[in-house]
């Protein structure tokens, strides 16, 4: 009996749906883009959201079309999120089952009013609908090319046409997808210097209008200088109204302490690492194999990471990463092959010396913000020479490794 109800459910279910697809909107109907400002409750909110909403009072229709759903539960979450295969989904809601979440979040709340015809609205509305059937509804999520804002968008110049002219659409910014991605981070370091570590060269490419609207606000910036042609042939601006449902209110954002800042971090490490290196091989004439394996050693690990990431991602955004060129996958285990009890100074100068030359091309190369990109490689430069040196006078340096 449960499950002759639960199909019973079900059916009824896909028949209403089914009218709801079918259904006709009315001339009252209206349809307007939500665009929700950057928050900081975790990574997934720093860039804002968008939506699509119909609102048709003679039918008491009130739908917001949200291309951002995923399950947190998902078999294999962090595999495949890594992957960029993680599903995401089509949800709707609305609008005022989710605005007290944005404005306890302290997120604006935008809406913008589309011009569009009764026949293009009902293009909009079917073709929504039918990318929420259950088996339309999930895709494969890529952060620059196909997202939650970047499918709104898609849809809305589909059912617009030919009618639908976006000026700046073909326009270059001057900025490239990393550039864009920066300045929202600017305010998490250690977030930014993670994912520009992660990404490769395809970030660096230069934007035009259209893919820099990966991102919320300019889709929301672009299409406030649209225009669309009316059956008349009247070409009037895209937008009719753009209110602000709600202000978030300027607090005082929580700094990261100046000591706990990536650069600063790295910085002292390097200061500090240099200053022993200097110390131990000047005043004892000793390079301690310890430090070697222990400083390559990490560099190795997050190299195989960051190759890992490149080989099994289906977008193409961590590919061509030149940060591998200083974070090298094979630092580990090549470490232990030249500091081994065994390696002859051939072998040192041969492995040291080819890292050293991939450091500095990899300074040159990376585009990573701040400084961890130079820092981080000429510490590794310093341990690079002092392992190359000759053999000092009284001592047995490079040999005497400890």
């Amino acid at each position: 009996m449960r499950l002759i109800g639960l199909l019973m459910l079900l059916f009824l279910f896909g028949s209403f749906h089914s009218s709801l697809v079918a259904q006709q909107l009315t001339p009252s109907s209206r349809v307007s883009l939500i665009t929700y400002g950057p928050g900081d409750d975790d990574i997934s909110s720093s860039f804002g959201h968008t939506e699509i909403r119909i609102v048709d009072p003679a039918l008491g229709l009130d739908r917001d079309y949200s291309y951002g759903g995923f399950d947190y539960r998902a078999d294999y979450f962090i595999l495949k999120f890594l992957r960029g295969t993680l599903p995401y989904f089509l949800s709707v809601h609305n609008l005022y089952q989710v605005m007290y979440y944005y404005q306890q979040t302290n997120r604006s709340i935008r809406e913008q009013q589309l011009v569009l015809s009764l026949s293009q609205r009902q293009k909009l509305f079917a073709a929504l609908e039918t990318n929420y059937l259950p088996e339309n509804r999930e895709y494969r999520y890529k952060f620059y090319y196909d997202n939650c804002a970047t499918r709104p968008r898609d849809m809305i110049v589909e059912a617009c046409g030919d009618s639908l002219s976006i000026p700046s659409r073909s326009r270059m910014t001057g900025k490239s997808y990393r550039d864009w991605m920066n300045d929202y981070l600017n305010e998490k370091p250690w977030y930014q210097l993670g994912m520009n570590l992660a990404i490769g060269w395809p970030a660096n490419e230069q934007t035009d209008g259209w893919r820099a609207m990966y991102l919320p606000d300019q889709v929301h910036d672009q299409l406030a200088k649209a225009t669309i042609k009316l059956a008349n042939g009247q070409i009037v601006p895209f937008v009719q109204g753009d209110q602000t449902l709600f202000a978030a209110q300027n607090i005082f954002r929580q700094q990261v302490p100046i000591f706990l800042d990536p650069d600063v971090v790295f910085t002292i490490l390097g200061v500090l690492i240099a200053g022993f290196t200097i110390r131990r091989y000047v005043v004892a004439g000793k390079v301690d194999r310890w430090l070697d394996r222990l400083l390559f050693g990490i560099s190795g690990f997050l190299g195989w990471f960051l190759l890992l990431l490149w080989l099994i991602r289906d977008d193409g955004v961590t590919g061509w990463n030149p940060t591998l060129l200083y974070l090298m996958p094979l630092h580990l285990p090549l470490i232990y092959w030249a500091t081994g009890a065994t390696a002859t100074a051939r072998r040192r100068t041969l492995y040291f010396g080819s890292t050293a030359l991939l450091a500095v091309l990899g300074i040159f190369l990376s585009k990573v913000p701040g400084s961890f990109d130079v820092v981080f490689p000429l510490t590794l430069l310093i341990r690079c020479v002092v392992n190359m040196q000759p053999v000092r006078q009284g001592y047995r340096t490079p040999a005497r490794i400890e």
